[in-house]
């Protein structure tokens, strides 16, 4: 496996590059032009910015996550052709500068939801929580509301202001869409992008729906094992792939993520691994990456990824805030301090695999 760590960029980030670097076996930033808009082209010259900062601090930049899609795709309205060539064209010009993998997803709205980012937990650190039972009772604004009070000055990705206030205008552009209708359009969207990535040896993986099941009446495609083999079958190229998240789809007890591990390892090009404590309203906490600490079996899931002979890239999802991160110096789940423990307790046991399995 080869270890990841997410960053931000310059002036959205409060960690530095030189810390990120002081991690143990990680080599690898997960990046992206956060603040270009779904649909729009990134450029050669953004992107060789970007990645010069990165490589100046001797790191790679192979993955980047997201490259997002502009709602005109999901909805299959007739606009959405020129928003395809666009992404096409980012693709060719991330591929030119060594990019690897995309990670991305096709939820319809909400990139991921939460209702408390500094939710505390009982070893006086806090993370992000889901309440089901606040979801069922409230209205998408007042969701909105809740981000806001919890993203400081940064931007949270997936939430980012110029699409949040047209939120109304949204829900009432996906009345209707149901998830057949958005399997559809992803296979229109994912037939026309295939070519290309065949072509400039660029893989797509698409991230499961936060949470694994329906908000606000808005469909799911990626979030449990039927669905997502749905997903990967209408394409069936190896490029249609797949970043297996084992929070959002651990949010689901019902999920057996070691057996999907095993059934899809062909098609799973990026792992993003964290932890999540369910409880009996099918409310989360995000919790340390230790399996005794949450709901999923973190051990179990290396041992899985061990098994299928799994070589591609991991990164440490999110993270508690701990040691002094709070909301006025750490964006939501993304601290340094949780997510590096993520990275040594992740390598402890890969290498526990390596050494004692003959």
């Amino acid at each position: 496996m080869k270890m990841s760590f997410r960053w931000y960029g310059i002036g959205n980030d409060p960690i530095p590059l030189e810390y990120i670097k002081q991690i143990p076996g990680v080599k690898e930033v997960v990046w992206a032009l956060h603040k270009k808009m779904a649909g729009e082209v990134w450029t050669q010259e953004e992107i060789q910015k970007e990645l010069k900062v990165i490589h100046k601090a001797g790191l790679s930049g192979s993955i980047v996550e997201s490259v997002n899609i502009h709602d005109d795709i999901k909805l299959g309205l007739p606009t959405r052709d020129q928003y395809i060539e666009n992404y096409k064209q980012t693709l060719i010009n991330l591929a030119k500068n060594d990019v690897k993998i995309v990670c991305y997803n096709f939820m319809p709205i909400f990139d991921w939801t939460r209702t408390d980012m500094f939710h505390p937990l009982e070893d006086g650190s806090t993370a992000l929580y889901f309440d089901k039972n606040t979801i069922l009772s409230i209205q998408p604004n007042e969701l909105l509301d809740l981000f806001k009070q919890g993203e400081g000055d940064l931007t949270l990705p997936g939430w980012e202001p110029e699409r949040m206030t047209r939120i109304k205008e949204l829900f009432k552009a996906y009345e209707g869409i149901t998830e057949e209708k958005l399997r559809a359009n992803f296979k229109y969207f994912i037939d026309s992008i295939i070519p290309i990535c065949e072509e400039w040896d660029i893989k797509m993986a698409i991230h499961p729906d936060d949470p694994p099941f329906p908000i606000f009446g808005l469909p799911r495609l990626v979030s449990n094992k039927d669905n997502i083999k749905k997903l990967l079958d209408v394409n069936t190229s190896k490029y249609n792939g797949l970043t297996f998240c084992t929070g959002s789809l651990g949010a689901n007890t019902n999920n057996n993520l070691i057996e999907m591990i095993h059934d899809f390892s062909d098609r799973i090009h990026f792992m993003h691994i964290r932890n999540v404590r369910v409880d009996d309203t099918g409310s989360f906490s995000e919790v340390s990456h230790r399996t005794q600490d949450g709901t999923v079996d973190i051990f179990g899931v290396v041992k899985a990824l061990y098994e299928v002979g799994f070589d591609g890239f991991i990164r440490p999802d999110h993270g508690r805030h701990i040691f002094g991160e709070n909301e006025s110096n750490v964006r939501p789940g993304y601290g340094l301090y949780d997510r590096a423990l993520g990275v040594m307790y992740l390598n402890g046991c890969w290498d526990t695999l390596k050494l004692t399995t003959k």
